[in-house]
């Protein structure tokens, strides 16, 4: 049989940002891939030298929207151990509230794409309809459906008030049901199994080898997650499961995806029963010396790493991240060959790629 070769991208209906692959086809089995990035660079590291210590944060939440709660954050996190801050005992568990409602959205998101993708457009409306508790959260806590501006450096920039406890106990027992309801659909579905089980196949030891990050690690048998790992904020004061599955298929990414949305909850409702009294920020305004520091998180799709270099002015000398589709994107070459064409766009949405973040 001969072999065609397909281009798809860097602008292609089945994608949600621009990227190009080029794929080895024998009838219509994929046989090999090649990934070729680099259409999106928008110059933010650049700009990040060129604005304050204190504006970054603005600007660098919006480089991406989807986890753009955990860029401040983890920033913020590199600044404050170059300047030892001690960051107030609450501010760290108001910041990993914010921080899994963020988890909570993302997922959401990426699940509800995916059963767009294989054609279940009603499952899809069913998880956006779900998703929905999750936006109005934001919007009522934070004023903003998709950038929270949570962070701010040495604390966070927002407080619960008691009404605001009450409301958001009340959304999160609301999703439990939902979500109940959707781990059982994805995980026992006849259509959505066809579509998933045994598709994209990432093996344990190809995932140690190319360090892929999370879920698309965890959904390999790979139990690593930054929340645990090296514990930041409050997480080495709350008790959670990871959430690990050992298909290392489609489906096994999905349902990982899933049952850290259970976890979060969790997570969020031990943060609101046990978080202190006290200060959610610093009531200065810090100076930040010459310094360098790494910082890392757990973003919803996996390991998120900042390194920031300052010089005592209040313009960083450099800030330099590496988020998790950088690692994750190279795994398709052993996700995808195997596979038929029909697969690709599934296999592709399995690690939720975000382009934007990872050009940067």
């Amino acid at each position: 049989m001969s072999t065609y070769k397909i281009p798809i991208g860097p602008l292609h209906v089945v994608l949600e940002e621009p990227i190009y692959f080029q794929l080895d086809v024998e009838g219509e089995t994929v046989v090999g891939v090649d990934i070729t990035a680099g259409h999106v660079h928008r110059g933010i590291e650049y700009l990040a030298l060129r604005r304050n210590i204190y504006q970054n944060i603005t600007l660098i939440e919006r480089l991406c929207s989807l986890c753009s709660n955990n860029h401040p954050f983890t920033y913020c996190m590199a600044i404050e151990k170059i300047a030892g801050i001690q960051v107030p005992e609450r501010a760290e568990y108001l910041r990993v509230i914010a921080d899994e409602i963020k988890r909570m959205a993302s997922h959401l998101f990426n699940v509800g794409i995916l059963a767009h993708i294989i054609g279940f457009d009603s499952l899809f409306m069913h998880v956006m309809e779900v998703r929905e508790i999750v936006q109005d959260i934001k919007e009522t806590i934070y004023g903003n459906r998709m950038d929270l501006a949570a962070n701010s450096i040495g604390g966070v920039r927002y407080d619960l008030s008691e009404e605001k406890v009450k409301y958001l106990s009340k959304s999160l027992a609301q999703l439990k049901k939902p979500l109940h309801e959707l781990i059982d659909i994805y995980s026992n579905n006849k259509f959505v199994r066809a579509r998933t089980e045994g598709v994209g196949i990432l093996p344990k030891d190809k995932a140690i080898e190319y360090g892929v990050v999370g879920p698309v690690a965890r959904g390999s048998g790979v139990d690593y997650d930054v929340r645990v790992k090296t514990p930041y904020a409050a997480y080495d004061k709350l008790k959670f499961t990871v959430a690990v599955e050992d298909g290392g298929d489609v489906r096994a990414r999905v349902i990982v995806r899933l049952k850290e949305i259970q976890e979060s909850i969790k997570i969020i409702e031990q943060c609101l029963r046990e978080m202190p009294d006290g200060p959610a920020c610093l009531d200065y305004l810090p100076e930040i010396p010459a310094g360098e520091a790494v910082a890392k998180s757990e973003a919803p799709r996996g390991e998120l790493l900042y390194y920031v270099r300052t010089n005592g002015s209040d313009i960083p000398e450099r800030i330099k991240w590496r988020v998790p589709t950088y690692m994750n994107w190279e795994a398709l070459k052993v996700m995808i060959p195997g596979n038929k064409l029909a697969d690709v766009p599934v296999i592709v949405g399995s690690i939720d790629p975000c382009i934007s973040c990872t050009e940067r």
